[in-house]
């Protein structure tokens, strides 16, 4: 290597120093390890992205355009209003996430941790579980703030909790659900989401203290004494500059921090309206009774439709409403997020571990299968 690079490396390596970035609007601070032309490399196109994001631009520039064009075959019709319609359904969302991925990035690690508390323990998992109830996100745009987590420095275990308690439990969908199927079954939905986030996020660290799973390189390696969330705050909040180059530098930031995010969901969008194109809807809602076998279709069928939390809700509300099967649609708002491909592919990009993402589903699903046949019985 270079003597350039030597030196390079050897300035990367010193500690950096104490005081605060410019706030969550100021500049955001250089990440350690950049070192200029000795990190550079030519990055090849992501394919994924570009062709999947290029097939919901048409569907939707398409719908917009020519719809209900009787010349437009019936599945292309089917396939560019579903993507019109979960677009429009999902664009707030996501831009919602954009923007708290960007002003995480600006939260200093010792604040982030101080609110989630220890990973490890039933307090940092239930504050982590609490986390994800109340950022009123999409299941895709949680994925965005969840990474982020993940990288400041969150255990494991509180990032599947973060995770699987949060994406249909905001509160403009839980409205929506009361509303659909009524006060005391969503209450009875969001406890026992909450309980197999928690349950699940202990799990994780389990087997992260067991060596069976890898813990996450981006936690802290000290064992000091954190200050407290209330002093953390204080001090983020005297550093905050607002202002409008700040703001437009965090939005690009935190666009470009959810491109890993952005290229699953397009490719999931187009693959679920897809199936939605060529599987009519009813066919499988049929299935959908309160037995064993239609709750395991209805896993079945959550596994294979990708849809957000926002189209899943309505979907999930219809089954119990007239399948008269409330364990099968809680599956199938919690068994979206368990065997999410979105999900288990951003996980594995984000913490570099099949064995990871493969244990999500290995972990939850047998939890929510128990859930949705005890609600079963009382229907």
């Amino acid at each position: 290597m270079s003597e350039h690079c030597h030196s390079k490396k050897n300035e990367s390596e010193q500690p950096p120093k104490p005081e605060m970035s410019g706030g969550c609007c100021g500049p955001k601070p250089k990440p350690q390890g950049e070192s200029g032309p000795c990190h550079s490399e030519k990055q090849r196109p992501d394919y994924l992205l570009w062709v999947s994001g290029g097939i919901v631009l048409f569907c939707y520039v398409l719908y917009w355009l020519v719809d209900g064009h009787p010349e437009l075959p019936d599945w292309l019709v089917v396939m560019t209003s579903g993507v019109y319609e979960l677009i429009n359904q999902m664009w707030w969302g996501l831009l919602a996430a954009v923007f708290f991925v960007g002003l995480l990035d600006r939260v200093p690690r010792e604040l982030v941790m101080s609110a989630l508390g220890k990973g490890g323990t039933v307090g940092g998992i239930a504050r982590a579980t609490l986390a994800g109830l109340m950022l009123d996100l999409c299941s895709h745009g949680i994925l965005m703030v969840g990474a982020k987590l993940y990288e400041r420095g969150a255990s494991l275990g509180q990032l599947m909790a973060f995770l699987i308690a949060s994406p249909w439990n905001s509160l403009s969908l839980t409205i929506i659900l009361v509303a659909l199927i009524g006060l005391g079954w969503t209450l009875a939905f969001i406890a026992l989401s909450m309980l197999i986030g928690i349950v699940s996020g202990l799990i994780f660290d389990r087997l992260v203290s067991q060596g069976v799973l890898p813990g996450n390189p981006h936690t802290p390696s000290d064992d000091r004494p954190a200050e407290g969330f209330g002093h953390q705050m204080s001090v983020v909040l005297k550093s905050v500059r607002v202002s409008p180059k700040g703001l437009g530098s965090l939005l690009w930031d935190g666009l470009k921090g959810s491109k890993m995010v952005f290229r699953w969901l397009f490719f999931g969008v187009v693959l679920a309206t897809a199936i939605r194109a060529f599987v009519p809807m009813d066919t499988y809602q049929a299935l959908f009774g309160p037995t064993v076998v239609g709750l395991l279709l209805t896993m079945l069928a959550a596994t294979i439709i990708e849809v957000c939390s926002e189209g899943s809700t309505p979907i999930a509300a219809d089954i119990v409403t007239r399948a008269a099967a409330p364990g099968n649609g809680f599956a199938f708002l919690m068994a979206g997020v368990a065997t999410d491909y979105t999900e288990v592919m951003v996980i594995r990009d984000l913490t570099k571990s099949w064995k990871i993402a493969l244990f999500l589903p290995l972990v939850c699903l047998p939890q929510v299968l128990v859930m949705g046949w005890i609600l079963n019985q009382f229907a």
